[in-house]
């Protein structure tokens, strides 16, 4: 973690393929011996400091009931070494603590850093995590905080999403020490539980959602520098929508101006769009949220209020990311790598011991190869297009399609210029039967399992993951967390077990390793 006053960077350590999907690398377990009985759940949250210097190993804490474990990732290609190191470890004396959700913040003095951690007795407690300290509670809401989320643009600024149906607003800058709770987001927006909230990077819009269905977006107000004796309330969201989901959300978060969401028993993530939304565009005020009687109630919103034959809808449904084997669980979280000049990758773990990752820097790079394709065989040329590595062949033979995983050497090989990767567009290439030669010398089966995986021109279908990892016992995901450079993926869950997955290094003797 940094010392005092360091800077926030935009550095990203080295990857060797951007290609590359996360690789299972080690998983820890915070074990009886380490715990008292009574403490021991599960791992329900995990968040990456996003506040490092440059160069300095990723920091993470993963929250547990009573315990607060904050991991140091070691940066290392050595596949018999731990790369995790404990640095702290925390317990939550109170005797009604059941903590589900924690992020960061800074010492808005020191900028050391802070760590807010809530859950069952409605209270965020933070603590300064070098010294191991309870700094200080935050209270004013009335049931259980699910989610907690920290302003992108401004790290004294976190959100907190209750049973109690309120957003609340929370500034830790010392000129709010007397009043915390700078805004309620509340009102008319939520009916009941809330179980997640979300910031846009420009942290001027927050996403909501919970067991009502209901997914809302607020803008937010700039929010005053000196003490106020009274929070501002905002009663309306400014877009409102019951429609995308069929059952509880519980996990919503910005792609861009895009949005993911999930909910329970749908077994999927959904990628949508609200139509006229631009978080270029002026920031709308709170008067111009429109109220339920301004239409219809299941979705109402500011940035398209009348549907038009250009914006049929007020939002509008992309892509669809196939999660089975949900099951019953709820309280599982997606999360999205996001970051300028890398890969954007979607990870998800499931209720049956499998984690799952979509690059979606492919759906792009498919559709290219395809059309170069198309245009070499409607031109007769017999051109030659590459194909990308990641795409791999269904051999019509077996009947099997290769593994989504495919091994590192394999890639390195197709990249390298193996056989495969090489395709003629004749409609009947020598080594391939004309009956399956479709396109190029890729039978249809082939085809067909791409397409599943890589094309998303059907907003309805579903898009099957790019990877799957399983592991071995029973596992149910809670949280995946990335580290600010994408070279590390954390995905925990019940039994106090978390995943460690890498990207970008090799093991020892195999690659350079990450510096």
């Amino acid at each position: 973690m940094p010392t005092s006053k360091q800077p926030t960077s935009s550095y990203m350590p080295p990857i060797s393929d951007e290609w590359e999907l996360p690789r299972l690398r080690s998983s820890f377990q915070l074990h009886e011996d380490a715990v008292r009985d009574e403490d021991l759940a599960e791992f329900f949250d995990i968040k990456f400091y996003p506040y490092n210097p440059p160069g300095a190993p990723p920091v993470f804490a993963a929250t547990s009931k009573k315990h607060v474990v904050v991991i140091r990732m070691v940066p290392t290609t050595d596949k018999d070494q731990n790369p995790c190191k404990v640095i702290q470890m925390i317990r939550d004396a109170d005797s009604g603590a059941n903590n589900y959700t924690c992020c960061w913040s800074k010492d808005p003095d020191t900028e050391d850093p802070w760590l807010c951690v809530a859950g069952k007795d409605a209270k965020i407690k933070v603590y300064d995590i070098r010294r191991g300290k309870l700094v200080k509670t935050l209270v004013g809401h009335g049931g259980d905080i699910s989610d907690l989320a920290t302003s992108p643009a401004c790290p004294t600024t976190i959100a907190s999403a209750s049973d109690d149906t309120t957003i609340k607003l929370w500034s830790l800058a010392k000129e709010h020490d007397k009043q915390p709770c700078i805004c309620i987001l509340g009102g008319e927006g939520h009916q009941y539980n809330l179980l997640t909230v979300a910031f846009h990077n420009n942290g001027r819009y927050v996403l909501s959602a919970g067991h009502d269905q209901i997914i809302n977006l607020w803008a937010l107000p700039e929010f005053p520098k000196e003490h106020i004796n009274v929070p501002i309330v905002l009663h309306y969201p400014h877009f409102s929508s019951s429609e995308v989901h069929n059952n509880l959300v519980d996990c919503v978060a910005f792609y861009g101006d895009l949005i993911l969401s999930r909910a329970c028993h749908e077994d999927t993530i959904v990628l949508w769009r609200i139509e006229g939304f631009s978080s270029s565009d002026p920031i709308p005020g709170p008067l111009d949220a429109p109220t339920p009687t301004d239409m219809a109630k299941q979705t109402r919103s500011y940035f398209n209020p009348i549907p038009s034959k250009a914006r049929p809808a007020m939002f509008t449904r992309l892509a669809q990311f196939h999660t089975p084997d949900c099951g019953v669980q709820f309280y599982m979280r997606f999360r999205m790598f996001h970051a300028e000049g890398r890969h954007p990758i979607l990870a998800f773990a499931n209720a049956k011991s499998k984690t799952m990752f979509w690059d979606f820097s492919r759906f792009g790079a498919y559709r290219d190869f395809m059309e170069e394709l198309e245009e070499a065989r409607k031109s007769g040329s017999g051109q030659v297009v590459q194909k990308p590595s990641w795409l791999l062949i269904k051999r019509a033979k077996k009947g099997t399609a290769a593994p989504a995983h495919q091994d590192a050497a394999a890639s390195l090989r197709a990249a390298a210029g193996d056989k495969e990767s090489m395709v003629s567009a004749s409609p009947d290439p020598e080594g391939a039967g004309s009956a399956m030669a479709t396109l190029g010398n890729y039978n249809q089966d082939t085809l067909n399992h791409w397409k599943e995986m890589y094309d998303l021109s059907n907003p309805a279908g579903l898009i099957r993951p790019h990877k799957v990892q399983g592991v071995d016992g029973s596992f149910v995901g809670r949280q995946v967390g990335w580290s600010p450079g994408g070279e590390w993926c954390v995905v925990v869950g019940n039994k106090n077990r978390a995943l460690i997955y890498q990207r970008g290094a090799r093991e020892k003797g195999v690659a350079t390793p990450v510096t």
